[in-house]
C-alpha cells in the first residue's frame, strides 16, 4: 500500500474513531470514558457500539420492500396462543376510569397543530416523566433518586435533553433538563425543522413536532453498580419504561406524543455535546397538539397523519 493510500485509510479510521493521533487533544478522556466500558465487554460494548449510526430507508420505500417480503414470506403473527386443552376464561376487564381511559388512548402521532406547545405542558410532562420526585438513604451507598418509573439499582441512569422549537415563552433550542432543581438549561439555540428530521432521519413527520425530549444514559451510574454486560438491558429497560411514562402522560393532557429510535446519534450527540461514549443517547420522544379534527384512539392508517 502506497503512503497515499495508507494516509487516506488512517484519515478514515479516524473520523470513524477507531484510531487517535497519540497526545491528541481529548484523547485521555476518551480512553478514560472507555475504561468504564471495560467490565460491560464485549457482548454489551459491541452491541452498543456497532449499532450507532444506522443507515436507515426512506419510510416509503421500506414500506413496499415490506409488501413484497410478506406477499412471500408473511409476517409472524402478532400475538402467541399456546396449544393446551386447558384454557381458563377469565372475566371481564375493568376499563371503566381515567386511568384506563388514558392507556386505551395512548397513540402515536405523526401530524401537529401549528399551536406552540405552553410551557405548562412541557413542564408536567418533564417532572412527572424524568423528575425526582424524592430521596431514600442506601446505607453505605448514599441517596438514591425516586422518580415515577422504575430504574435497575435505583441508578437512574437517563437524563432528559430538550429541543424546544415552538414553546410558548422558551428560546427556540436545546436544554438540559434538570430533573433535580426542575429547571431547563440551555445549551444553544435556533433549531429548524429541518435540523429535526436530519437527527430523527426519514422521519419527517416528526419535523413540525415543537418540542422532542432526548434521552441519554450516563452509562458509569450503572456501570459503577453492575460490572457485567447484562445491565446494559437494565439501561434500555430504564429508556423505555421513561418513554412510555412520558406517552401517557402526554396522552392525559390531551396532546400528541410520539417515541422513535430511528436517530442519528452521533450528530445528536455532538450537539448536546455529549462524548457517546460514557454519556451516548438511545432514545426520543417528542410532543405536540393535535391536529384540527383528529382524536385519540383513530385507528392507524397509510397516509402521513397515520397513528399506531
Amino acid at each position: 500500500m502506497g503512503t497515499t493510500a495508507l494516509g487516506r485509510a488512517v484519515a478514515a479510521l479516524r473520523r470513524a474513531s477507531f484510531v487517535e493521533r497519540e497526545g491528541a487533544r481529548g484523547a485521555a478522556a476518551g480512553e478514560a470514558a472507555l475504561e468504564g466500558w471495560r467490565a460491560w465487554s464485549p457482548a454489551a460494548a459491541l452491541l452498543h457500539f456497532t449499532t450507532k449510526d444506522a443507515p436507515f430507508v426512506e419510510h416509503g420505500r421500506g414500506e413496499r420492500a415490506l409488501a413484497r417480503r410478506a406477499a412471500v414470506d408473511p409476517a409472524p403473527p402478532p400475538a402467541k396462543r399456546a396449544a393446551s386443552a386447558r384454557v381458563r376464561r377469565l372475566p371481564p376487564a375493568d376499563v371503566a376510569g381515567e386511568f384506563p381511559r388514558v392507556l386505551l388512548a395512548r397513540r402515536t402521532w405523526r401530524r401537529f397543530a401549528r399551536t406552540a406547545l405552553e410551557p405548562g405542558a412541557l413542564a408536567t410532562l418533564l417532572r412527572l416523566t424524568f423528575g425526582v420526585q424524592g430521596w431514600m438513604e442506601l446505607r453505605g451507598i448514599g441517596r438514591a433518586a425516586l422518580k415515577t418509573s422504575p430504574s435497575g439499582g435505583a441508578r437512574h441512569s437517563i437524563e432528559a435533553y430538550v429541543l424546544a422549537r415552538h414553546v410558548d415563552g422558551l428560546a427556540p433550542g436545546l436544554y438540559h433538563y434538570d430533573a433535580q432543581g426542575h429547571a431547563l438549561a440551555r445549551l444553544r439555540g435556533g433549531r429548524r425543522s429541518a435540523e429535526v428530521a436530519r437527527y430523527l432521519p426519514q422521519q419527517p413527520w416528526f419535523a413540525d413536532a415543537p418540542a422532542v425530549v432526548f434521552m441519554a444514559a450516563v452509562f458509569p451510574r450503572v456501570q459503577w453498580r453492575y460490572d457485567h454486560p447484562r445491565a446494559y438491558r437494565v439501561v434500555l429497560a430504564e429508556a423505555g419504561h421513561l418513554c412510555q411514562t412520558f406517552l401517557l402522560a402526554a396522552t392525559w393532557l390531551g396532546l400528541a406524543p410520539f417515541c422513535t429510535m430511528a436517530l442519528a446519534d452521533t450528530r445528536i450527540e455532538r450537539a448536546l455535546g455529549l462524548d457517546g461514549v460514557s454519556e451516548s443517547v438511545l432514545y426520543a420522544a417528542g410532543v405536540g397538539h393535535r391536529p384540527r379534527g383528529a382524536r385519540s384512539g383513530q385507528a392507524p392508517t397509510k397516509r402521513r397523519g397515520g397513528q399506531a
